[in-house]
């Protein structure tokens, strides 16, 4: 009688002969969207004939398994058990030739982010048990910082701080860029949520008084990739360095109210030499901005030594 689950054939072959097979265990990176290789190698035999094999890839534990693919004698091909895993989970028959059952996962999503279990039998005897962790990254955008115009010294000031489309979970810090301190948590407040593309998104509310020394900071941490991101590392954030004019969305417009015209025309040179010494201090402010043992390594920028898998 031949079985046609292949959990249940699974199942029965643990049973009977499980043998004593040490478990193996292994960690793989990818960013999201791109393809990855989780290994699993018998390194005892270098020649295998397929009609004895029996490969089993699965997720899960106890009694949630649920197996990505497999390889039945009977089937002469590689089969998909779970629909999420159709198309993006292969195992090559000339690999398994030779001992390599490793598989090869394309484009990773952050639901991959999972523990996969690679079990082989040989002739009913198991003889392989490899359980590989694969980790999940995907670069944040550089944070966007927000702020309300026209508010009186003295009172609160709130401060928008987004970012999106990151994995795994951010760090958000708030700095005082005066001292390079982190400011307290309880004046923020930071929604994490998940969109379609099951990504991470946050918006950090930071509420303070405004007074004309004001100089802070969004900082958003990507643990994995250690990549620190600081809103001013962008043109295209509004940025706080310390004066009321410079957190208004027209801070020409406010200059023209408290200058007229004839004095905006004059002050045009000087605003533009000012900018260039504050982008400069910016660049400067950007290697020590997140008070974290990690330094910036630039927007979406992975560190080589986590050797994350990327886009071919």
């Amino acid at each position: 009688m031949r079985l046609r689950s292949p959990a249940l054939l699974l199942l029965l072959l643990s049973g009977l002969r499980a043998g004593v097979v040490d478990i193996q265990e292994e960690e793989a990176r990818a960013m999201v969207g791109s393809d990855v290789v989780l290994n699993c190698i018998y390194t005892k035999e270098s020649s295998f004939d397929l009609k004895d094999l029996f490969v089993y890839w699965q997720i899960g534990v106890a009694d949630k398994l649920m197996i990505v693919t497999y390889y039945l004698p009977q089937n002469r091909s590689a089969r998909h058990y779970n629909n999420q895993y159709k198309d993006r989970a292969h195992l090559s028959l000339d690999s398994m030739k030779r001992g390599d059952f490793s598989l090869h996962l394309y484009n990773v999503t952050p639901q991959d982010e999972q523990k996969f279990n690679c079990i082989v039998f040989q002739k009913a005897q198991r003889i392989l048990d490899v359980v590989v962790t694969l980790h999940v990254a995907a670069p944040y955008s550089m944070p966007m910082v927000s702020t309300p115009s026209g508010t009186p010294e003295g009172e609160e000031l709130t401060i928008t701080c987004t970012s999106m489309g990151g994995y795994p979970r951010p760090n958000v810090f708030w700095i005082n860029k005066t001292d390079n301190s982190l400011l307290d948590e309880a004046l923020q407040n930071s929604t994490v949520s998940v969109n379609a593309l099951g990504l991470y998104d946050v918006v950090s509310v930071l509420r303070v008084r405004w007074t004309p020394n004001l100089n802070v900071d969004c900082c958003i941490e990507n643990v994995l990739l250690l990549q620190n991101l600081t809103s001013s590392q962008t043109e295209e954030t509004e940025t706080l360095m310390g004066t009321k004019d410079s957190i208004t969305k027209n801070p020409e417009d406010t200059h023209e109210r408290r200058t007229g015209a004839t004095g905006t025309q004059v002050a045009v040179p000087v605003v533009l030499l000012l900018g260039a010494v504050l982008a400069a201090a910016a660049a400067v402010w950007a290697y020590r901005r997140c008070p974290r043992h990690w330094t910036y390594t630039g927007a979406r920028a992975a560190r080589p030594e986590l050797q994350l898998t990327d886009h071919a």
